[in-house]
C-alpha cells in the first residue's frame, strides 16, 4: 500500500495546536478512463500547510495526504488516449481544481479546492503516489531538477496571476515593489517581473535577503521595519520614472498607506495575501491618487498552463531555500521549524523516491 504523511488529531483550540505529523497508507489509486496515477518524485510546502497544522486553514481534516505542490512520473493510466498519453512522462500537478478559465474566479460554486489537508480533497503530494484527472497536469520543463518542479504550483500558479494578471504592468521597463521577499511567491513574482523586463524593487526584514534579491535581478531594496522606508525606496528609483507602477504584496497592513506616496496616479497594488493582519485601511489619499487595490488568489486552470509555459520559455528556475529526502516525519518536522522561524529563502521541498535532484 502507497504510504502519505498526513496530520493527527491532539486537543486544542485553533491557533493554539500544533498537529503532530504521522505516517499512513492510502489506497492503491485505480485510474478510471480519463485519470492517471502519478509516482511523486518531490512535494514542497506551503504556508498553507503550516496553518493546517495550527487549525487556522478551512476544512483542516485528518488522516488525508498534505501538500498542494507535486512532480513525478506518470506510472499509470486510464484507458483513454487522453490519460494513456501521459505514460512514462515527467508532470507538475495542478494543485487545484474548480477553476477552469474565468479571469474573474472559479467557476464551481464552491470555488477551489486545494490539494492537501482539507475536506475539499481527500488527495495531497506528500505521498507515494497521486490520482489525477488528465487535464490537471502540465508536463515538467525538462531544464528543472524535481526540487525546482515542485516548488512551482502553488507559488508560480500564485505569482502568476498578482503579477501578470491583475498587476496591469507586467511590461518591460515599469518599476515594480514586491514586498516581503524570501517567500516562495514573492521570489515567483520577482522571477516572472525580472524576465519581463521590469524594474523590480524589494522589501524584507533581512538585508541578507535583499541582497539575494539582487542577485537573482532585483534593482534594489529597503527594510520594512524602518520607520521611513518609502522615502529610501524613493530614493533609490529611477530618475526617469520616479514612482512606483504596481506593488505586488502579501502582507496587507500600511501597504496602502506607504505604497500611496510612491505609486503612481491610477497605481496598482495587487495582494494575494495578508500575512500581518486581515484587515487594512483604504485611505483618501489612495482615492485621490485614483490607486487601487486588487484581490488575487491562485489562478485558473488556464493561467497554471500559461504559467508553466513562461517558466519553460524563459528557462526560470524556481528558488528553493532547503530540501530533505523520504517520508521521515522527523526531517520534515525541520522543514516546518525554518517555516515558522521564517528563515528560509525560497521553498521548502521533501524529495520521494528516486528524484531527478541534478540534471
Amino acid at each position: 500500500m502507497p504510504s502519505a504523511i498526513s496530520i493527527k488529531k491532539i486537543d486544542g483550540k485553533p491557533g493554539k495546536v500544533y498537529y503532530p505529523l504521522e505516517k499512513i497508507t492510502i489506497p492503491e489509486p485505480q485510474p478510471k478512463d480519463d485519470e492517471v496515477v502519478t509516482s511523486l518524485t518531490a512535494a514542497a510546502l506551503n504556508h498553507r500547510d503550516l496553518f493546517i497544522r495550527q487549525h487556522l486553514y478551512p476544512g483542516t481534516t485528518f488522516g488525508v495526504p498534505l501538500l498542494a505542490d507535486g512532480v513525478g512520473i506518470v506510472t499509470r493510466a486510464g484507458s483513454s488516449a487522453k490519460a494513456q498519453a501521459w505514460l512514462n512522462k515527467r508532470v507538475v500537478v495542478n494543485p487545484m481544481t474548480g477553476w477552469a478559465d474565468s479571469p474573474d474566479g472559479p467557476e464551481s460554486p464552491a470555488g477551489i479546492a486545494i490539494l492537501g489537508g482539507t475536506k475539499t480533497d481527500p488527495r495531497g503530494t506528500l505521498a507515494d503516489v497521486i490520482l489525477s484527472d488528465a487535464g490537471e497536469l502540465e508536463e515538467c520543463p525538462a531544464h528543472l531538477t524535481d526540487e525546482e518542479a515542485a516548488a512551482l504550483p502553488l507559488t508560480g500558479l500564485t505569482a502568476w496571476r498578482a503579477f501578470w494578471v491583475k498587476s496591469g504592468n507586467a511590461l518591460p521597463g515599469r518599476n515594480i515593489l514586491i514586498t516581503g521577499i524570501g517567500g516562495g511567491v514573492a521570489l515567483m513574482a520577482l522571477l516572472f517581473a525580472v524576465a519581463q523586463g521590469c524594474n523590480v524593487y524589494v522589501t524584507s526584514g533581512n538585508q541578507e535577503k535583499i541582497d539575494k534579491a539582487v542577485k537573482l535581478g532585483a534593482k534594489g531594496g529597503v527594510i520594512y521595519k524602518a520607520e521611513k522606508w518609502e522615502k529610501e525606496l524613493q530614493g533609490q528609483l529611477p530618475k526617469d520614472r520616479p514612482y512606483l507602477d504596481a506593488i505586488i504584496d502579501g502582507a496587507g497592513g500600511d501597504v496602502v498607506n506607504k505604497g500611496t506616496r510612491l505609486l503612481k496616479a491610477g497605481g496598482i497594488i495587487s495582494i494575494y495575501g495578508m500575512t500581518v493582519s486581515p484587515k487594512m485601511d483604504f485611505l483618501m489619499s489612495a482615492v485621490l491618487k485614483n490607486v487601487e487595490v486588487r484581490g488575487s488568489t491562485m489562478g485558473s486552470r488556464k493561467e497554471f498552463a500559461d504559467m508553466v509555459q513562461f517558466v519553460r520559455e524563459k528557462k526560470l528556475r524556481p528558488i528553493v531555500s532547503r530540501s530533505v529526502h523520504g517520508l521521515d516525519i522527523a526531517k520534515i518536522d525541520t522543514l516546518f521549524d525554518d517555516m515558522k522561524n521564517a528563515s528560509q529563502f525560497g521553498k521548502l521541498v521533501v524529495t520521494l523516491g528516486e528524484a531527478r535532484s541534478k540534471l
